[in-house]
């Protein structure tokens, strides 16, 4: 099948397509006049890369894995190197999760603050502090 069935049966537009071959993700047959060829198992293939993807892993983790990933969810063989790759991949997003809570915190007590110092400047309405009127 060419490009444009593939992306059909998957819902990948073709440049994503060309991307995924670009990464050694996918390797196409080419015809005399450079046309794209793709296999059935390619459809499986596009949507296992998907699914990865989805899952936070790069195309780089993805090229590494997919030798041993098996139906479209995928369903990944256990190898040594297969989970090490993705128990870092699960601990980089465990140290961004951290980061991200962290920042909430922070900025969520600057938040306080600020509004705190509003509530003493402005009063309880927004308006500001009614001080001495001059008649």
């Amino acid at each position: 099948m060419y490009i444009g069935e593939l992306s059909r049966r998957t819902g990948v537009n073709a440049h994503q397509l060309r991307y995924y071959e670009a990464q050694g993700l996918l390797a196409p047959d080419r015809t005399g006049a450079g046309y794209r060829v793709y296999a059935d198992a390619d459809v499986v293939k596009v949507k296992q890369i998907r699914h990865l993807l989805d899952a936070g892993l790069s195309t780089e983790d993805i090229a590494y894995l997919l030798p041993c990933a098996t139906g479209e969810a995928p369903e990944l063989v256990g190898c040594p190197e297969l989970l090490a790759a993705m128990r870092a991949r699960q601990q980089h997003l465990d140290d961004q999760i951290l980061t991200l809570t962290r920042s909430r915190a922070a900025l969520a007590q600057y938040i306080g603050k600020a509004e705190q110092a509003g509530r003493e400047t402005y009063g309880p309405f927004g308006a500001a502090a009614a001080g001495p009127t001059v008649a």
